[in-house]
């Protein structure tokens, strides 16, 4: 559907004001790049919050979609469909995991889990019902997985909230074992804890913690909605630590894109009975078979080693970077070491890296599980007198998400745009181009390069 300038503007009146938002429109996107409402073209690091895995508009999710909406789209969650009982299947043989339901994003799949918990511990622990979950954990935003997060800016909204949910402090496993009572069903815990500024529970840790669960009876349930499908070199980021939960839920990258999500369970775990979880379009056969065609891509062997290789190339890129612009240290998912095969994960009990994103903190994104970030307080000088918010480059010319093509200091963005940054004014880099000696058109930066490859493989040496 065609529009004007201005009926798009008087059509985002329609839109429920749940952020800001700046003003333009995307209308089209390919590999790393989108274009909006009047064919600008941005280099894109956000990709959808971490669920483009394979960049926008791949070709196999574009076939997968075009071939299974003209066979089958929903027969309802009452029947099997061929395409979600093969992606089951897949997905438990790819994790390790007995049992798969499939769900629509990962806030859904994260409720599920806890549901999950709630009826092992009453048939397993005479009523159990807490989870363990930790400061700084975001699990997702219905009435249950606000709460189950230790997001500080949560802590006040759509009150009362869901009992249930004591708060330790990740890689202190004394503070998970203080919080161990009767009641207790489960612990629950990102690998890496994006909201938080982008944390890592450490390898230790986490073989700590799943020798801790068994230890005292436990469900340990681990949400891998950010740091699954291979964003850390891995498939999961468990595979790290060796460590296997009772409980995974997965979403984001899951579908390349589209809405999708899993729950996934140990036989031992998964003890829903009928009635208990459903949902409308849960499962559903065109979702399921794009989910199965990202999953067949991206879980080989030859992908993962790129991903690693492409990380060690952008860590020492962005730490160069990081030196002669003064931004503070570069903390990143540590790359796998060895050939890429997987380690075993094991059931019972070095340190991981970090993907570090404090609240209070700027991050140059990055399309990897790498960010660049300052180890200090924004100025909050709007005029960008302070040398942390020039130009990242003299000559180059930045476009700042909600801003203009300009030279200079960089526009600071505020919580709203930034969405989880909350500690003042911050910059999100979406494009950077060569500016060249003199002026300039946006032309001449914005537009991508012809012959731009949709995967170069980076070395370290390159």
């Amino acid at each position: 559907m065609q529009a004007t300038t201005t009926e798009m503007f008087e059509a985002m009146n329609a839109v429920m004001p749940i952020t800001s938002r700046p003003a333009l429109a995307f209308v089209r996107g390919r590999g790393s790049w989108l274009w909006d409402h009047e064919d600008r073209a941005y280099l894109d690091f956000v990709q959808g919050w971490a669920v483009n895995a394979l960049g926008h508009c791949p070709d196999l999710v574009a076939r997968a979609l075009n071939e299974q909406a003209s066979t089958l789209i929903n027969c309802s969650p009452a029947y099997h469909n061929l395409q979600a009982v093969l992606y089951a299947r897949a997905l438990a043989k790819a994790s390790g995991m007995d049992h798969v339901f499939l769900a629509n994003s990962g806030a859904e799949a994260n409720e599920g889990a806890i549901k999950l918990a709630r009826r092992w511990g009453a048939r397993h622990r005479a009523g159990a019902y807490e989870v363990i979950t930790f400061e700084g954990a975001f699990h997702g935003r219905t009435l249950a997985t606000m709460s189950a997060s230790g997001k500080p800016e949560f802590a006040a909204l759509f009150e009362p909230k869901v009992p249930g949910f004591p708060k330790a402090r990740l890689n202190d496993l004394a503070s998970v074992e203080a919080l161990i009572t009767p009641r207790t069903v489960a612990v629950m815990l990102e690998p890496i804890q994006g909201e938080a500024g982008v944390v890592a529970a450490s390898d230790a840790f986490m073989r700590e913690l799943r020798a801790l669960t068994t230890a005292h009876g436990l469900l340990l349930m681990v949400d891998e909605v950010q740091t699954g499908m291979g964003r850390t070199g891995r498939l999961f980021a468990c595979e790290h630590a060796g460590v296997r939960p009772d409980v995974m839920t997965l979403g984001k990258g899951l579908g390349g894109g589209v809405p999708l999500a899993a729950l996934l369970a140990t036989r031992e775990a998964s003890c829903f009975e009928p009635g208990d979880q459903g949902g409308t379009f849960n499962g559903n056969p065109l979702m399921a078979a794009v989910g199965l065609a990202v999953l067949e891509h991206i879980n080989d062997a030859a992908f993962l080693a790129n991903v690693r290789a492409q990380s060690v190339y952008l860590k020492a890129r962005l730490e160069r970077l990081a030196v002669t612009h003064g931004l503070g240290a570069v903390r990143g998912s540590r790359p796998a070491a060895g050939d890429g095969t997987r380690p075993r994960l094991r059931r019972g009990g070095g340190d991981g890296g970090a993907r570090a994103r404090p609240a209070h903190q700027r991050a140059a994104r990055t399309p990897a599980a790498l960010h660049a970030v300052a180890d200090r307080q924004p100025c909050r000088d709007r005029r960008g007198h302070d040398e942390a918010r020039r130009d990242p480059g003299r000559g180059r010319k930045v476009r700042v998400r909600g801003g203009a093509d300009r030279r200079g200091p960089v526009r600071p963005m505020s919580k709203s745009s930034t969405g989880s940054l909350s500690g003042g004014p911050a910059f999100k880099i979406i494009g950077v181009g060569r500016a060249g000696r003199g002026p300039a058109t946006p032309a001449a930066w914005t537009r991508p390069p012809p012959a731009w490859p949709r995967h170069r493989e980076f070395h370290p040496s390159a």
